[in-house]
């Protein structure tokens, strides 16, 4: 097992380095950068001329490097990440990238964790419900639910929840993550209310789209698995359905969403995006977008990195738990042991 964990660590390096250069080219790709917006921003806002705002955004161009061309704009950025551990500068916060994705990604991280696991936690046990209840009232009703869930928008999820919280209940605070009295307090079980508070229609929309996935992949998985032949073999011996259902049906039907948590990763990290920007909380996915549309490579060079990462992480991890889940990984191929 140790063994295979320093191979998957050690091929995704030229992975990283090939995602990071295709990922930086095609942030490049579009014409314009950062300072084509310094030219917008000082003639739109500032009421300089265009003469005056052009030689203002080539000289920040020039200062900043980028006037030189893709390749060595490239090769020093990731000379910084990996002599200094430098992402490079923010051209539109004005402040070190590591800053930047070290406010939003914590935060990001905590609540795309939460809002997984209550979608896998709910998913999987209303998977298993539906399918030991097969064609009766709760598995209509659940796989409406399950439908709902994969069909409906979550910007729209968030646009109605907004309109109820603004306009019905006088809700004036939603585009954070605390009140403004508890914004630089230390925690506390009040701040932690209060957090739950601002997050819970992020948590909610982002679940509710998350347990409709693992039920209907639950739910298909376990039916084609109680019909196996060795599910019946437990039967013949005298199991409980219920022992036989939890301990030799459900071990197997969960493999295709273990295998799902290798992508999965970084799905939860922007899968947010529609409900954040909507509620104009300060997370990855916002950040993501923002910095593309003004041209801030660097942040969106460094976030698409850490994405990539993560999507690494994700399929290592997969790998371990099916593993760990399944013997017959463990003894085949040798690849684990």
């Amino acid at each position: 097992m140790f063994r295979f964990l320093l191979v998957r660590i050690a091929s995704a390096i030229p992975v990283l380095l090939v995602l990071s250069v295709a990922t930086f080219a095609i942030i490049q790709a579009p014409p314009g950068d950062y300072s084509d917006y310094i030219r917008s921003q000082l003639i739109n806002q500032g009421g300089a001329s265009f003469e005056e705002a052009d030689a203002q955004a080539k000289a920040y161009s020039k200062e900043h490097g980028l006037d030189k061309p893709l390749p060595i704009q490239y090769v020093n950025w990731m000379t910084g990440i990996i002599t200094r551990g430098d992402f490079g500068h923010s051209l539109y916060y004005n402040k070190p990238v590591a800053d930047v994705v070290g406010e939003r990604l914590p935060r990001t991280l905590a609540l795309a964790l939460v809002c997984h696991l209550l979608a896998s936690v709910i998913g999987i046990s209303f998977g298993v419900l539906a399918a030991t209840r097969q064609y009766s009232w709760v598995d209509s009703l659940l796989s409406t639910v399950s439908f709902l869930g994969m069909t409906v928008p979550r910007f729209l999820m968030a646009l109605i929840i907004v309109y109820v919280l603004v306009f019905h209940f006088n809700v004036s605070e939603i585009n954070s993550f605390h009140s403004a009295r508890y914004g630089g307090a230390p925690w506390s079980w009040d701040k932690f209310v209060d957090l739950v508070k601002h997050v819970w229609p992020v948590v909610a929309i982002a679940t509710f789209g998350g347990l409709a996935y693992n039920m209907r992949v639950m739910r298909g998985n376990l039916l084609d698995t109680l019909n196996a032949q060795y599910v019946e073999t437990a039967r013949a011996k005298g199991l409980s359905e219920g022992a036989v259902v939890m301990r030799h049906a459900v071990p197997n039907a969960l493999h295709p969403l273990i295998m799902y948590q290798g992508v999965v990763l970084p799905y939860m990290l922007t899968g947010e995006i529609e409900t954040a920007i909507i509620f104009a909380l300060p997370t990855v996915g916002p950040a993501i977008v923002g910095s593309m549309w003004v041209g801030d490579v660097y942040v969106t060079a460094t976030f698409m990195l850490v994405l990539s990462a993560t999507l690494i992480v994700g399929n290592i991890i997969a790998d371990l738990l099916l593993a760990a889940l399944d013997p017959r990984v463990r003894m085949g191929g040798g690849a684990y042991a």
